[in-house]
């Protein structure tokens, strides 16, 4: 289905916290030799070990290429002992594997039950505003909305009144399901890899309120060195409750440490959505990572909250255990997991890049 005339937030939908139940996550994949030039041999064995991992909380819903590949991902993953009947594929070609950019925002409406409390908004994706090759990864929302018969709005905005499909990646936004949003000023707003030429500050917070909920949007200055989405915030600060903000540091040393302590600062001085200020605490940074002579956006912060388990990527860095620990003492109830992603991350992403979070529809006993 798709709706034009409403918006999701008109109707009483918002994007929910990614702790909140999850019905399954969708991952696509890897195929693309190119975004792991010379090192592409162990990626599909990074995918098993998330898969197997994720597939002991809840379903993993799989994009494939074509039977070959599904064959191929079916036979890795039985080889390390995961349950297939948790596992569902899907042939639908894609570009690269990075889901949480190229998939739909799952929305969740509080006063409805069942799959129609569930629903979806369908952003262009423009290859970052920086790779030709992206039509194929731009079609995904879509077939999601048709597989799982599942609302969606396509997000449009007039901009020099020519009406045109906002872009917009899942790794630029995050939010803590009762209004309030992170994202950056670099991804968002910078005149370099514009996503939404035209489109003002003012602008862009209206479209993030209309399809999303959003109250209150907090925003950060830069990103990581090394990320070539140039500023997605899943690198640099992530909810992990409604009131509670995980934000990376580093040591002075480090070429990130202005952007990074600048980060800091706004944050401190953030409010919530009902005025209140955030509590923030810091995870460190893993030293510089460095391949063939270019620094890769190595960072604890682009975690994934699955349902009973945080998995976080891990660099053989003696930080590795410092992020591990905080994040416990954070996810009290949930198994925080590290995955070792020095080879994933010369695709310059890690686990929450490749993950897309499926909320579970509202059962009638539940309460928002």
């Amino acid at each position: 289905m798709k709706s034009d005339q409403e918006t999701p937030a008109s109707l009483g939908f918002r994007m929910p916290a990614e702790w909140e139940p999850h019905l399954a996550t969708w991952i696509a994949w890897p195929h693309n030799r190119e975004d792991w030039p010379g090192k592409f041999g162990p990626i599909p064995w990074v995918y098993t070990e998330i898969v197997r991992n994720l597939a002991r909380f809840e379903r993993v819903e799989i994009l494939v290429n074509s039977r070959e590949q599904k064959r191929s991902a079916a036979d890795r993953l039985d080889r390390a002992g995961v349950d297939l009947e948790r596992v569902g594929f899907h042939k639908l070609p894609t570009d690269r594997v990075w889901t949480r950019d190229t998939g739909p925002t799952f929305l969740i409406n509080d006063d409805f039950a069942g799959d129609v409390s569930v629903g979806l908004v369908d952003w262009r994706f423009n290859g970052w505003a920086k790779y030709e090759n992206h039509l194929n990864d731009d079609r995904f929302p879509k077939y999601v909305s048709k597989k799982l018969h599942l609302n969606r709005w396509v997000a449009r905005v007039d901009i020099e009144r020519i009406s045109r499909r906002v872009v917009l990646e899942g790794g630029s936004i995050d939010v803590n399901g009762r209004g309030t949003l992170l994202t950056t000023e670099e991804c968002l707003l910078s005149d370099v890899q514009a996503r939404n030429p035209g489109l003002s500050r003012e602008g862009i917070e209206r479209v993030l309120a209309d399809h999303l909920g959003v109250k209150h949007t907090i925003w950060l200055g830069e990103g990581i060195l090394g990320d070539d989405t140039h500023g997605h915030v899943d690198d640099l600060a992530r909810f992990v409750n409604e009131t509670t903000v995980a934000v990376v540091q580093c040591d002075a040393s480090d070429d990130n440490h202005a952007r990074l302590s600048d980060n800091l600062k706004r944050l401190k001085k953030a409010k919530d959505q009902d005025g209140r200020p955030l509590t923030v605490v810091t995870l460190p940074s893993p030293r510089p990572v460095v391949f063939e002579g270019e620094r890769l956006p190595a960072s604890y912060a682009n975690f994934y909250i699955a349902n009973g388990l945080v998995l976080v990527p891990t660099f053989n860095d003696p930080a590795d255990r410092v992020a591990l620990a905080t994040l416990a003492e954070l996810f009290p109830d949930r198994e925080v997991l590290g995955i070792h992603c020095g080879d994933l991350v010369w695709g310059l992403g890690t686990i929450h890049c490749m993950t897309q979070q499926q909320p579970a529809p509202r059962t009638s006993s539940q309460e928002a």
